[in-house]
């Protein structure tokens, strides 16, 4: 992998990540841009204890472009884009519109490809890998900010999810505190840890799964199960089977088979509805611990969090949405219509060929 940083019109970091190491990028953002003014602000709420990001400048973003002009292909001639050169494997670079600025963190977008009508499941083995690498990379760079406590790589697909641009790209979101889900998730890993006289949740959660008959895929170091408890229609859950905090962790083993093995997932999830649906719409979540202090979890420590990805889609049947209703969005009690162990059952019933 050869790494290229460059700077936009506006001052915001480009970064490209190619799979050949004689790649040269000096092409320079040609367009009059002024620069990028945020008005993020983090607010904590007391009764719930979470953070909220207030971000209106967000409101001006851009929505829904022809294909001609997407922000996220490559530049062409008088056509000008986010990417400044011609072509590119992958790329990232600050968010013109962040969630996250400043003291509040920071936001990236992660180009998968130039290729605006592909997904990420067309992606070969070898531009997966460089993926990984090029999240892997952002996650430590992004670890040593003073602002940082936790970085999240993660994919939105489809317009049902919320996606206003159409190119296949994902987001890494820098937040400056621990995310309310990962602090769930320690408090229960503490409490187990107490309560076994030290046994780690995520392996003995791992253990159950791999013995319930809800795995979909399992290969050396990768495992891919529907969870006991799953929120959505279709959930699989992805695990190193070596227990790590974060992409940084990862052995060559692990990230060598990862692309054999994502690729396959995300094939998949396009097929559980049958042939001629359209794409199905999921969001791709990396879940690592946090960089920050952890000593309100007492006892616990960033290698008893496990490192895992979440893939799931809001779509339950044929031409119908998973929506969160009131008690959902109301009382975060989410009501699952389909049995996990019928997901589970149906994505091992359209493995790809």
């Amino acid at each position: 992998m050869k790494k290229t940083s460059t700077r936009l019109a506006d001052g915001r970091e480009l970064i490209y990540y190619d799979q050949r190491d004689d790649s040269v990028r000096d092409a320079v953002d040609r367009r009059p841009l002024d620069p990028t003014v945020t008005t993020s602000e983090v607010r904590r709420d007391p009764l719930l204890g979470d953070s909220i990001a207030v971000a209106s400048h967000r409101q001006g973003r851009i929505y829904h472009p022809p294909a001609d002009e997407c922000p996220l292909c490559p530049s062409q001639g008088d056509r000008l884009s986010e990417i400044p050169d011609s072509s590119y494997d992958a790329v990232v670079f600050e968010n013109r519109f962040p969630s996250l600025a400043g003291d509040s963190g920071r936001c990236e977008v992660v180009c998968f490809t130039s290729d605006h009508n592909a997904s990420f499941a067309d992606l070969d083995e070898e531009r997966t890998r460089l993926v990984l690498d090029a999240w892997t990379d952002r996650t430590s760079e992004l670890s040593h900010l003073p602002s940082v406590e936790q970085v999240f790589c993660f994919e939105n697909r489809g317009a049902e999810i919320g996606v206003t641009l159409g190119h296949p790209h994902g987001q890494i979101y820098a937040y400056p505190f621990t995310t309310p889900r990962t602090a769930l998730m320690l408090r229960s890993v503490a409490a187990h840890k107490e309560a076994t006289g030290g046994e780690n949740l995520f392996d003995a959660v791992l253990e159950r799964e791999l013995s319930d008959g809800r795995v979909v895929l399992e290969g050396e170091h990768w495992v891919a199960f529907v969870p006991y408890a799953a929120h959505w229609p279709y959930e699989v859950h992805l695990y190193p089977k070596r227990r790590v905090p974060d992409l940084l962790a990862l052995d060559e083993d692990a990230r060598t088979e990862f692309p054999q093995v994502y690729l396959e997932l995300l094939r998949r999830f396009d097929r559980i509805f049958g042939e001629g649906e359209p794409p199905t719409p999921y969001i791709s979540a990396w879940h690592q611990a946090p960089f920050g202090a952890l000593e309100e979890f007492e006892g616990v420590n960033r290698d008893d969090f496990a490192l895992h990805l979440e893939l799931f889609t809001i779509r339950r049947t044929s031409g119908k949405l998973k929506f969160l209703a009131g008690s959902e969005s109301g009382m975060n009690v989410f009501i699952n219509d389909v049995p996990p162990e019928f997901a589970a059952q149906r994505l091992r019933e359209v493995a790809s060929s």
